[in-house]
């Protein structure tokens, strides 16, 4: 299964609360945790590839399992212990173990503050993580392998695009899709949303549907008559929203 890596911020903070006694001549401090992401530049971005983020807190803290779906995913709590927060962090479109990383964070009081980065890897399998993904970096599964390394007919791909769309029967129609116009406007399509198409397609693959995913020449071949009436529909729905097909 091809994936992508990406790399998850933490950032913590804390200071001491001058007004408050300290507890068993420890001072009472104000922390928070919150999740970010790195871009390929590097540059810190809101993490809009995850859903969820939970963080089990020590039990001493009333409602120690806290789940935070607005980002940043802060957790803010006052304390004057440190100790180790196990963090889950949940992406989107992606359920049960297979969408959720897990890191053990060191909440300490050396520095005000402090980030820990951590790699994760992430399948490409899912459209609406695909596109999230694509906002902070590049997709390899679905790039030519370098840019010194073009392909042999100098088309230098840099999304799956659709080579081939045809109709086996000579029928213009299924259902109440015109399978003319549904090929007319995939090839309309930006290279971000015929990530999105192949991914449906993909998604939705059945044993009677004709169709080939070539990922090391860049190529992906349907047959439209092949694909269910449900599938064509949403393919024509997410076309005439983003072409002037009707």
């Amino acid at each position: 299964m091809a994936e992508v890596q990406r790399t998850i911020r933490i950032t913590t903070e804390q200071h001491i609360m001058k007004d408050v006694p300290p507890v068993e001549n420890y001072p009472m401090r104000q922390w928070s945790v919150e999740i970010s992401m790195l871009n390929e530049q590097g540059q810190e971005i809101p993490a809009n590839i995850i859903d969820k983020v939970t963080y089990t807190l020590h039990p001493t803290f009333a409602n120690p399992i806290r789940s935070l779906k607005q980002k940043p995913f802060r957790v803010e709590e006052q304390g004057w212990g440190e100790f180790d927060i196990p963090i889950a962090i949940h992406l989107v479109g992606l359920n049960g173990k297979q969408g959720e990383r897990k890191f053990n964070h060191d909440l300490n009081f050396l520095q005000e503050k402090y980030i820990v980065d951590k790699p994760i890897n992430i399948p490409t399998k899912n459209a609406q993580l695909n596109k999230l993904l694509a906002e902070s970096g590049s997709l390899p599964s679905l790039t030519s392998d370098s840019n010194d390394n073009k392909r042999k007919n100098d088309n230098d791909l840099n999304t799956s695009k659709l080579k081939k769309l045809k109709n086996s029967n000579g029928s213009a129609t299924k259902g109440n899709i015109d399978l003319e116009k549904l090929a007319n406007g995939l090839t309309k399509l930006s290279e971000d949303d015929l990530i999105v198409i192949v991914q449906m397609v993909t998604d939705n693959k059945t044993s009677e549907m004709n169709i080939k995913n070539d990922f090391e020449n860049g190529e992906f071949t349907m047959d439209l008559y092949t694909l269910p009436e449900p599938l064509l529909k949403a393919l024509w729905d997410y076309v005439k929203k983003r072409t002037n097909e009707a």
